[in-house]
């Protein structure tokens, strides 16, 4: 036999071995040139399988979403310390500024649950200003907020949302935490992950979180206006409060009451200006269901400090 008929022979056998199996089969293809049959690589084996892999995907389209994650970050109000600083608390018994808060809650609870127009914004979404700092908006957040919690039917969450000057936390003598603007950066934290659940059982915190020079932005996002229809239709019973910055000092009350529904606003009396009351309230021209809580008056001399609410 020639050296040509011996090497005929060979390959002859080769070819017969790779049937018997796929490595063979791999083998005996590049004994051929390019040319006559397409090499076959182990990358392209692997992408077959996994493309055959792909059917088990509609399933998983298919399951639900996954639960809201539920805080379970929890703090201590010192309810004692509150009363003290005359404060809205159940335990302090029936005070002029409990009445007061009462009277100041009922039009806001109807207004937050009553039948809405189209394209009008969440009625829970109450959101507590002043034209400037000192006016009492913080004290009054806070207490209508305790007040609203002492109702049977409904829930309340506090949202410092004076993101340059957060005040709610301090207080309330707490520490900062993260919060509302931790949120609006980071899209991997949930509001789950931040919200301060309290031990007045119908009442949580969501603290103004880390300061940032993008408050503004962050706060006309779209980001913003998830967060806000979620938090304003997660529960059906929920009150939002929010704790804004005065309306003269910067642009983030503006931007924040376009979420609103209803809007209060704190005057200070004998100390801020007419001129101070007409400039804040065209800062809210366009924005229905404006109030204003006319705070820190006295009727007779001698006589405690009580709120009176009016109707703008």
């Amino acid at each position: 036999m020639s050296i040509i008929e011996k090497a005929a022979s060979r390959i002859d056998r080769q070819r017969s071995a790779a049937t018997a199996s796929p490595v063979g089969q791999i083998e005996a293809a590049a004994l051929h040139s390019a040319t006559e049959i397409p090499t076959v690589t182990v990358a392209d084996t692997v992408i077959h399988d996994t493309v055959h892999a792909i059917p088990a995907a509609p399933a998983i389209a298919n399951e639900q979403p996954a639960a809201p994650k539920v805080s379970t970050r929890r703090v201590e109000l010192d309810l004692a310390r509150m009363r003290d600083l005359g404060m809205v608390t159940a335990a302090g018994g029936r005070t002029s500024l409990l009445e007061d808060f009462r009277i100041i809650k009922r039009p806001l609870l109807q207004r937050a649950f009553g039948e809405r127009k189209p394209g009008e914004k969440p009625g829970n979404l109450i959101m507590v200003t002043s034209s400037l700092p000192g006016e009492g908006k913080t004290y009054t957040a806070i207490n209508l907020a305790m007040s609203i919690a002492m109702e049977l039917d409904h829930t309340v969450l506090l949202v410092d949302a004076d993101v340059a000057r957060p005040s709610v936390l301090r207080t309330l003598g707490l520490p900062p935490q993260r919060g509302l603007m931790d949120i609006l950066v980071d899209d991997k934290l949930d509001m789950g992950d931040v919200l301060l659940r309290t031990n007045v059982d119908t009442l949580s915190i969501l603290p103004a979180g880390t300061s940032t020079p993008r408050a503004t932005e962050l706060l006309a996002s779209s980001t913003m206006s998830n967060l806000v229809n979620e938090i304003a239709n997660r529960y059906p019973d929920r009150i939002v409060i929010f704790d804004s910055p005065p309306l003269l000092l910067t642009s983030e009350s503006r931007v924040l009451a376009s979420h609103m529904g209803q809007i209060v606003m704190v005057v200070e009396a004998q100390t801020t200006t007419q001129h101070a009351v007409k400039e804040a309230l065209s800062q809210l021209e366009g924005f229905n269901n404006v109030n204003l809580i006319y705070n820190k008056t006295r009727d007779l001399p001698g006589i405690e400090e009580t709120y009176d609410y009016h109707y703008g």
